[in-house]
């Protein structure tokens, strides 16, 4: 495929043979190699064709990881980390096959420091897994993207999601983390401090690497307190542009905005079809604000007046924990609700983030690209950050509906780097986007190769992905 930018596989055999072997003997009923497991540990939510490991080890502690991946150095063998396998550009694919390593196994929750404000935990820990441990303790973990994904899984893609806009993204959330390196040995990259400026940050060099410099085996994360108080708003808009406006306004305005989300008319059709909800087929901007009783109203309000002078229609706020779970609980479905709406195609799902300056514009224009290609693909996003995504659809059996479905992926990458953006907001570069790396970094890809180079020099850990190394 074309947009996949995927160079041919070459495989190490005799040496990928002699790992199995080895790793059998000292893992037992820990390695599988079953074909059913193995694509089940290839599959992922990405449109890309499948390319599955040799075998699977479910890992269950640290000294799993680490000796699994010495025995894959020693013979040169590939090692893919796994998690809950809802990336969305082939980041765990395994093109040279080899060695994955499923993490899920490790997922404890290993020290809540209240007083601190942060959480020790092992990657296999869900975000979901995690709040439900907080909630107790009036504590909650911000980062939401959407699916219930892994946390070393989202530090090593730098997820972020719909709280963004307020508490960052997952560089902004790991405190330090602990990784096993390419040759087995183990680094921990900082203490708890808030702070420091003790020599190069290999937090934020590991977290966004995709696993391909090294395993998360631990992350030390911040935390937040549960405000006291949290309401939600709706408000429809006559165009995607005049609700990218309305957006704006409000970041300049200073509106402390927890979330706010962007559907366009036809992601809000299939959200009301699916989730059984009754919003007005228009844009819809769906929002969240944390803080006192008294400030979420004021905010609600003042947000309120700035949708009625973009000509925003329909403007209502809720306060109470059900009714904002449910409107919450339709967003996070929309993906489903594509699917449903679309049951007989693939769908692309793509993003990018610009200056939020520059969103009305990248927006209507992705819209309008997608229109005249002839493909059905909704808009919706984390628009307080100036990112969104696109989930383009087309016939997996027709090779000229793919192609215009890739054009349409390719000239948004282009669009928002023109705009001095980025091709990819939360997904990661993976496999699928490999192709814009050097066209957003330019001699930057070099330094980040020659990174790759020094700390994985036999390109063992999940070849193929980020970078085509030479």
């Amino acid at each position: 495929m074309a947009l996949a930018d995927i160079l041919g596989a070459h495989r190490n055999e005799a040496g990928i043979a002699t790992a199995i072997a080895v790793l059998q003997q000292r893992f037992g009923d820990k390695l599988k190699t079953s074909q059913a497991l193995r694509e089940q540990h290839a599959h992922t939510t990405t449109y890309l064709t499948p390319q599955l490991p040799d075998a699977v080890l479910f890992a269950t502690h640290e000294a799993d990881v680490r000796e699994a991946v010495r025995i894959c150095a020693t013979h040169k063998v590939p090692v893919i980390a796994y998690g809950t396998g809802t990336s969305l550009e082939g980041n765990v694919n395994a093109p040279e096959g080899g060695l994955c390593i499923d993490l899920m196994g490790m997922n404890a929750i290993l020290e809540v420091n209240a007083g601190d404000l942060d959480v020790t935990v092992q990657p296999g820990v869900t975000r979901e897994q995690l709040n439900a441990h907080l909630r107790d303790m009036g504590l909650f973990f911000p980062i939401d993207p959407g699916a219930n994904a892994s946390l070393g899984g989202m530090a090593a893609t730098r997820a972020s999601g719909t709280n963004a806009v307020r508490y960052g993204t997952m560089r902004d959330n790991v405190i330090s983390l602990k990784a096993v390196l390419p040759d087995g040995r183990l680094i921990k990259t900082g203490g708890r401090a808030r702070k420091s400026s003790a020599g190069y940050d290999l937090t934020r060099l590991i977290v966004g690497s995709e696993g391909t410099l090294g395993i998360i085996t631990e992350l030390t994360l911040r935390l937040q307190g549960i405000p006291e108080a949290m309401s939600a708003a709706i408000a429809s808009f006559p165009d995607i542009g005049a609700a990218c406006e309305a957006t704006i306004a409000a970041m300049q305005s200073g509106i402390p905005m927890a979330r706010i989300e962007l559907l366009d008319a036809q992601c809000v059709e299939a959200i009301n079809n699916y989730s059984k909800t009754s919003f007005q087929v228009s844009p819809l901007l769906l929002l969240e604000f944390h803080g006192s009783k008294a400030s979420v109203g004021e905010q609600a309000e003042s947000f309120g007046e700035i949708a009625k002078d973009c000509g925003g229609t329909g403007f209502e706020w809720v306060a109470k924990p059900e009714e904002r779970n449910r409107l919450w609980k339709a967003r996070h479905d929309a993906y489903w609700a594509l699917r449903a709406a679309a049951p007989d195609k693939q769908s692309l799902s793509t993003d990018a983030c610009v200056p939020i300056s520059r969103l009305a514009e990248c927006v209507t224009q992705t819209a309008r690209d997608i229109a005249e290609a002839g493909l059905y693909g909704p808009i919706l996003g984390h628009v307080g950050d100036g990112n969104f995504h696109a989930a383009v659809t087309f016939d997996p059996a027709d090779p000229e509906e793919l192609a215009r479905a890739e054009g349409v992926v390719e000239r948004l990458a282009l669009r928002a780097l023109a705009m001095e953006g980025t091709c990819t907001g939360e997904h990661g570069i993976g496999q699928g986007k490999r192709r814009f790396l050097r066209l957003e970094h330019g001699d930057g890809a070099d330094v980040m190769a020659a990174i790759k180079k020094a700390i994985d020099p036999d390109n063992i850990m999940n070849p193929g992905k980020v970078m085509a190394l030479s």
